[in-house]
This record gives structure tokens, C-alpha cells and sequence, in this order.
């Protein structure tokens, strides 16, 4: 998983469409090349939406979204978009789901909590565990060099450290 954390912040007054492109680009979920045109705001918004209604009317089915749909609210093809729900799903944030309907089997994503901010901590404890696991190999690194400098300084005791 490769994640790419963008600073940026909202402007003032802003409205749910900026306030959703600040938090995909804080996550890294934003399109990386420059002229990709993926409104991945809306597809956001429209799935929070459609989580806040298959809770409402206790319809699960209702905040399923398959790949074409949420391509063609992204602007984007259907091809494309499983290539960015990768990182959608490696952070937790969407999960795969298949339900059946009225005898019809539906596969597709869904937000992954009962809210917004729900699914969103669960790509905040990825990126947490992320951060911990780096820091660790730093004080390995750290204590590789220390002995290393050890092992130098014992094969060649005349030598005298830059330390």
C-alpha cells in the first residue's frame, strides 16, 4: 500500500464539496496525475448519503454501490475506478459487499462504518499502525548503526570515530 498524505485545508465558509475533496487529499485519495478528472468529492458525498438511508429505512442493500455506479458518479470509467478503489479499500475506508435482493445478487462497495467519520477512523488506525511499525524500523535502523560502528571500531581499534 503506498499512502501519500497531502497538506491542505479547507478555505473559509467552505461548503461540503471543498470540505470532502480536503479530506480525500489529507487520506491520499485524491487522482495523483494532474489533469485526472475523477470527482471523487461526490462519489464521497454520495455515499455517506446512501449509508445515511439504508440506516434510516433498515435497508442494507440501500448503501451498496457496484463499480459502474460509482464510476459514473466519479465521471470516471468503470476500469479506472478499480484501480482507485484499491486504496479506497487497502485504507478501510470501503468494503466489498454482496447481498442478495429481491433474488438478485448485488456485489459492490459500501462505506465502511455507520457514518463518515466512523469509516474514516478506521483509515486513521491503518495510517496509526503505518506510522508506529516506521517508527520501529527507525530505532532498528538507529541501533544497526550504532553496531556497526561497534564492529568497525573493533576490527581496526587505532581508527578514531567521527562521532
Amino acid at each position: 500500500m503506498k499512502i501519500e498524505l497531502k497538506y491542505m485545508n479547507p478555505g473559509d465558509n467552505a461548503d461540503s464539496d471543498e470540505l470532502s475533496k480536503v479530506v480525500l487529499a489529507r487520506f491520499g485519495l485524491m487522482p495523483r496525475k494532474k489533469d485526472a478528472k475523477a470527482g471523487f468529492h461526490r462519489l464521497l458525498l454520495e455515499l455517506y448519503e446512501k449509508r445515511k438511508i439504508a440506516n434510516n429505512e433498515k435497508k442494507p442493500e440501500s448503501a451498496v454501490m457496484t463499480v459502474e455506479e460509482m464510476g459514473a458518479v466519479s465521471g470516471i470509467k468503470r476500469q479506472t475506478m478499480y484501480d482507485y478503489l484499491r486504496r479506497w479499500t487497502s485504507l478501510q475506508i470501503l468494503k466489498k459487499t454482496t447481498l442478495v435482493n429481491q433474488g438478485v445478487v448485488i456485489t459492490g462497495y459500501e462505506l465502511n462504518g455507520i457514518n463518515l467519520e466512523n469509516a474514516f477512523r478506521k483509515a486513521e488506525a491503518i495510517i496509526q499502525e503505518h506510522v508506529y511499525k516506521s517508527i520501529d524500523i527507525v530505532k532498528e535502523l538507529q541501533n544497526e548503526i550504532k553496531k556497526e560502528k561497534l564492529r568497525k571500531k573493533e576490527e581496526d581499534p587505532d581508527k578514531i570515530s567521527q562521532d
